[in-house]
């Protein structure tokens, strides 16, 4: 086909396609009930397949993000996911691969949007450092757009992020933390050391439950916030395989990079831990998330979950960036779906 051919039937394609992926709305299509999107499921390893951690808990139409990791307004565009529907951020700890893409959600939020309050980041103490750091990052960023577009555009009173922090009491491992209608969201405690605190959020609606893990090793406090929930979504690594990687860095002179890789273990669960989490709680179902190492070939993942299967005799699943697991209400239900290359 001659170039110039070619050229118009692609614009004529996108033309036809246009309207469709300019209303498509995923997210205010779903059921009454608890659905939960993986946006990113990868880590600091640079992965082809996985974005850095984030999830988002989508509830009545409403958007919870849990972390928003490098990528992750990217990957939510791909999702076909409005970032105008998001209520709120909800950060579980300030590992960078966990924080880095905060400040491009909000920028997608603000100019969707600009007539909504600005975006509530909810965290533990120290979620001021980092949203204060990141609205003065992006300061010239947002003057820049407020005089190109002009105030009645975008709102120049809320382009900046809104830092709510909260502290679980002395002595206690949880608390809630939001409540809107029938949703409540609780905070609870993990082992992430030295990070303290890093949490993990269990999310309840009519009846549903899901909880998600951020990162931490086994943890009883997990275990014992997760209990009955109908999904556990925890993060988990294999130490075969990291330290197969650490090993090849070191041979090929690579020490600081190896003895990272080697240190990793001691603060995040493998996936037969996580499957112990998930038969001590009584979930009903397990995604297993922030994948460390990345697994380039398919053939890796019965090494990556070992005997986590045995151990865990639910629906057992590796998180796919996309992957959209949905618990309607009035029902004991799980819906497996990927808005990823849906249409």
């Amino acid at each position: 086909m001659p170039g110039s051919l070619r050229s118009r039937v692609s614009l004529a394609l996108v033309r036809k396609q246009l309207p469709g992926l300019m209303t498509a709305d995923p997210a205010g299509e779903l059921p009454d009930g608890l659905h939960v999107a993986i946006v990113g499921s990868g880590s600091p390893l640079p992965d082809v397949k996985r974005r850095n951690p984030c999830a988002a808990v989508i509830v009545d139409g409403k958007i919870f993000v849990v972390d928003a990791g490098e990528g992750a307004s990217e990957t939510m565009a791909r999702m076909q996911l409005s970032p105008g529907r998001i209520e709120a951020v909800l950060m579980t700890h300030f590992h960078s691969d966990h924080i880095g893409g905060l400040g491009t959600v909000n920028l997608q939020r603000w100019v969707a949007d600009g007539d909504r309050p600005a975006l509530p980041v909810i965290g533990p103490p120290g979620t001021d450092r980092v949203v204060d750091g990141l609205n003065e990052a992006y300061a010239l960023d947002r003057g820049y757009r407020v005089g190109h577009h002009g105030p009645d555009l975008v709102n120049p009173d809320t382009g900046a992020m809104d830092a709510r922090v909260f502290t679980i009491p002395d002595g206690e491992d949880s608390m809630v933390v939001l409540e809107d209608g029938d949703l409540t969201v609780t905070a609870f405690v993990v082992q992430h050391p030295p990070i303290e605190p890093a949490l993990g959020y269990r999310f309840d609606y009519r009846g549903r439950s899901a909880v998600i893990s951020g990162d931490t090793n086994y943890s009883p406090t997990l275990i014992e916030a997760a209990q009955g929930a109908d999904l556990l979504v925890h993060d988990a690594l294999s130490t075969e395989l990291l330290m197969m990687v650490s090993e090849a860095a070191r041979d090929a002179g690579l020490t600081t990079r190896a003895q990272i890789l080697a240190d990793v273990p001691d603060y995040h669960a493998t996936a037969p831990e996580a499957a112990d989490a998930a038969r001590e709680a009584g979930v009903g179902a397990l995604a297993i998330t922030h994948i460390v190492p990345p697994l380039p070939l398919k053939g890796l993942e019965a090494i990556f979950l070992a005997d986590a299967e045995e151990r865990f005799d639910g629906p057992l699943w590796l998180a796919q960036d996309g992957d959209l697991y949905s618990l309607p209400s009035g029902s004991d239900q799980l819906e497996r779906s990927n808005l990823i290359g849906r249409r």
